[in-house]
């Protein structure tokens, strides 16, 4: 835990936190002056048409047949009548500057307090740059290049990655030993791994997706040796969260010249390893499909009505540390909580080292719990958790499980575990770095800045 003492607040800050105030203050004023007492109305009407979309993309999800393009246009329909009740009341205009008003406060406002969390607290100056990426996560440690290096290359990963970057003639002019996998016939990459090590390789990769990424980085922790992640894959996940440059993965193989080790987390499902998340439910009822992979969103909307309406699948039971979630629709087991406080931060962790699993529990029943969710990350029907163990059991004897994206049918119950530390990855020391989180809003500390005065502390805790 870090605790950061305030301190006398900076010009720019000061302004800054004025800037947003006044724009916040001003939506509302425009609101009031030009609307009246029909400013209500038009908040309600705006609630309304909001709840009704949500509430017609659940009926959408779970409904088959003539439903669901009628609720498709339901959802369309809503936001489009309260867009035309404001014209009708001429009023239009006054919601629209209302809201690019409110928009410009909140944006300001974080990017202040975003500022000032980055910094450990306000400072006097205000000379720093103030860049979206930042050098977080786990110290880097300097180690010796590897002698020995042997990666593991998928040609078809990410439509084709490997061979439009020219990965493997890079990587040998590098003198990194090459296998490149037969896509043709199945073979075992944590075989293939281990026996690398055993012939006296110091350092292992993989250029593919995430899930053969885990199969070896489970073979590098268990060996003890460094794992160098070439984010070829379709999303690249795990590249993310370590900062790399997934545009070019060719990029990450500096990292056998001049690189530099990170020690973070990685997660088992028994005795298999992950690096991004586990799933259990919705989504691992779709990836099981056959279809899945050549038709993705049809399966998807095939699978769903019945899934999330409990008339297939099994019901799930989640035990995390002292508290159950009884009877969730989906269940995401993570290396490491995955942010929920901002819908541009969802799919991303801030650091993956905390030694702590992230677990997220979907339960929704209804309409208007869909709207609910929707709505915010404080919903009923979502469960948030951190423990050190989660065990996932059912009312059948196999379920099925998505593991860093590979389609599973696991015992129950499943245990899943966390190893803190336990990877040691390679990165190139020169990446692009990860994204800096923005702060939740807090019009309460934006006043305090505003008006010069210390701001208050920030506390940071890892989950242990």
């Amino acid at each position: 835990m870090r605790r950061d003492s305030g301190a006398r607040v900076g010009p720019v800050q000061r302004w800054s936190a004025r800037l947003a105030l006044l724009a916040g203050l001003a939506a509302i004023v425009v609101l009031l002056v030009f609307a009246g007492l029909s400013s209500l109305a038009l908040l309600g009407a705006g609630i309304a048409g909001l709840a009704v979309s949500a509430a017609s993309l659940w009926w959408a999800l779970t409904l088959r047949g003539i439903g669901r393009p009628l609720a498709l246009a339901l959802a369309a329909a809503a936001p489009l009548a309260v867009l035309a009740l404001y014209a009708w009341a001429e009023l239009l205009w006054v919601v629209l500057v209302s809201l690019a008003l409110w928009a410009l406060g909140v944006y300001v406002g974080r990017a202040t307090l975003s500022r000032d969390r980055s910094r450990g607290g306000d400072r006097d100056s205000d000379t720093d740059s103030d860049t979206d990426t930042e050098r977080s996560g786990p110290p880097e440690l300097r180690t010796a290049p590897p002698r020995r290096p042997f990666l593991i290359m998928n040609p078809r990963s990410g439509g084709g990655k490997v061979g439009t970057f020219r990965l493997k003639e890079k990587a040998e002019a590098l003198g990194a030993e090459v296998l490149l996998l037969d896509t043709a016939h199945q073979q075992d990459v944590g075989a293939l791994a281990e026996r690398a090590v055993e012939d006296g390789a110091d350092l292992l990769g993989v250029a593919g997706g995430d899930g053969t990424q885990a199969l070896v980085a489970g073979v590098a922790a268990g060996r003890g040796v460094p794992f160098l992640v070439i984010p070829a894959g379709t999303r690249n996940h795990f590249a993310l969260d370590l900062g790399l440059d997934r545009e070019d993965p060719s990029t990450s193989l500096d990292a056998l010249t001049d690189g530099v080790e990170l020690l973070v987390d990685l997660g088992f499902v028994g005795e298999r390893a992950f690096v991004n998340n586990a799933s259990f439910g919705a989504y691992a009822a779709v990836v099981q499909s056959p279809a899945y992979r050549d038709d993705k969103v049809g399966t998807t909307l095939r699978t769903l009505p019945d899934v999330l309406t409990r008339r297939r699948g099994p019901r799930l039971s989640v035990r995390a540390g002292d508290t159950v979630v009884d009877g969730p629709q989906a269940v995401l087991v993570s290396n490491n909580p995955y942010r929920t406080d901002d819908l541009a931060g969802l799919g991303r962790r801030e650091v993956l080292d905390s030694g702590a699993l992230g677990v997220l529990g979907i339960n929704v029943d209804s309409a208007g719990q869909a709207a609910e969710l929707l709505a915010g990350t404080h919903a009923r029907g979502l469960t948030a958790l951190t423990a050190r163990e989660v065990v996932v059991d059912a009312d059948r004897p196999e379920i099925d499980a998505g593991v860093d994206g590979e389609s599973l049918t696991l015992p129950t119950p499943v245990r899943c575990t966390i190893r803190p530390r336990a990877l040691r990855v390679r990165v190139p020391r020169h990446r692009p770095g990860v994204p800096r989180p923005k702060a939740p809003m807090d019009w309460r500390r934006l006043w305090r800045l505003a008006l010069g005065q210390e701001s208050a502390p920030v506390t940071y805790t890892r989950p242990r």
